[in-house]
């Protein structure tokens, strides 16, 4: 049986070997301080405390400040994992940022995030839309440049609330905002990033999206008053390709590995729904796993909440050599990234 932890966990030491030597130095993350409970966002929805609850998980979730942009995440987030990391910014030849909700379309959002950090002109700086499952497809894009030298910084920030439906019930109560960041760079040969998958799968691209602000459908008087800018799910239709298509990724990602569902010690997933994530791990079968969650404070973060969640699983846990983590998501596009870490 699963065993979640929201705040607690213990890892476990394992001896056997891998021969990768790139893995997370350090991790941080950063969430606005403004608390928005189910009943703000409920009220405008037309739904209640007790219905959030029940559909979701969710308790609360924190929103940007009006002087407050997704650069403005990304940084808190990211020094405090060159801090945990150690690590002098000079070292960096890599700044990526995973978002879905840019300061703006032009320029990238990592460009803006390396230069208040002061990266070295050196470091390639760009972003990455891979939606919810972004974290992961900067990880394994940032651990392959790093087999070359360097140092690379991954984060992910989203801003939501600045593109939600507020009457929209079945996103209004879903997201929220914030960042994650990991420092990726040399570790002992028997750490490190193990693998990952990544997989996308366009023809069901409309599932998850917001329909204009781009060059197919521009910024109009007519869309603003259409709400096309808004953030739109088919909830039905997530649920099912979640649990349909992610459970044969990681069967894979296990066998790449020869690790079996046993070996693995911790589960960070996507934070999309809590009911969501405990069935699908449920569907992966991994029984001596630990789940670790931050959906019920901090809501669906996008692209950051695998992060977060990741930072704070970390920070919390008495983390001694050897423990595996099987890093989960999905999102727009639709896409699917999984991810092995030996910590």
């Amino acid at each position: 049986m699963l065993r979640e932890l929201i705040t607690t966990c213990v890892f476990r030491d394992k001896t056997r070997r891998f021969p990768l030597g790139v893995g997370i130095l350090g991790t941080g993350s950063h969430v606005p301080s403004r608390v928005v409970g189910n009943t703000e966002v409920g009220t405008l929805a037309g739904v209640d405390d007790e219905w959030i609850r029940r559909k979701t998980g969710i308790r609360e979730r924190r929103y940007a400040a009006e002087d407050e942009a997704t650069s403005d995440l990304a940084v808190a987030a990211a020094r405090r994992a060159l801090e945990d990391a150690g690590a002098d910014v000079a070292e960096l030849s890599l700044v990526v940022v995973a978002t879905s909700t840019p300061d703006s379309p032009q320029p990238p959002t990592a460009a803006v995030v390396a230069h208040r950090l002061g990266a070295p002109a050196r470091a390639a700086a760009f972003d990455l839309n891979a939606v919810c499952s972004g974290f992961v497809f900067a990880l394994d894009l940032a651990r392959r440049h790093v087999a070359e030298g360097g140092l690379a910084l991954v984060i992910a920030a989203e801003v939501y609330s600045r593109v939600i439906d507020p009457a929209d019930r079945r996103t209004a109560v879903l997201l929220g905002d914030g960042a994650g960041a990991a420092v990726l760079g040399p570790v002992p040969g028997d750490r490190g990033v193990l693998g990952a998958r990544l997989s996308s799968y366009g023809e069901l691209a409309g599932v998850v999206r917001v329909e204009a602000g781009g060059s197919r459908v521009p910024t109009s008087a007519a869309t603003i008053a259409a709400g096309m800018h808004h953030f739109r799910m088919e909830g039905r239709a997530v649920v099912e390709f979640v649990r349909g298509r992610v459970p044969p990724e990681v069967e894979r990602l296990l066998a790449d590995a020869e690790l079996a569902p046993a070996d693995v010690d911790h589960v960070i997933t996507h934070q999309a729904n809590g009911h969501l994530i405990r069935a699908l791990v449920e569907d992966l079968g991994l029984p001596a796993a630990r789940l670790h969650t931050t959906v019920e404070r901090y809501g669906n973060t996008g692209a950051a909440s695998s992060a977060i969640t990741l930072d704070q699983a970390r920070r919390c846990s008495d983390a001694q050599a050897g423990a595996i983590a099987l890093l989960v998501t999905f999102g727009g596009g639709m896409s699917v990234a999984v991810a092995l870490l030996r910590l």
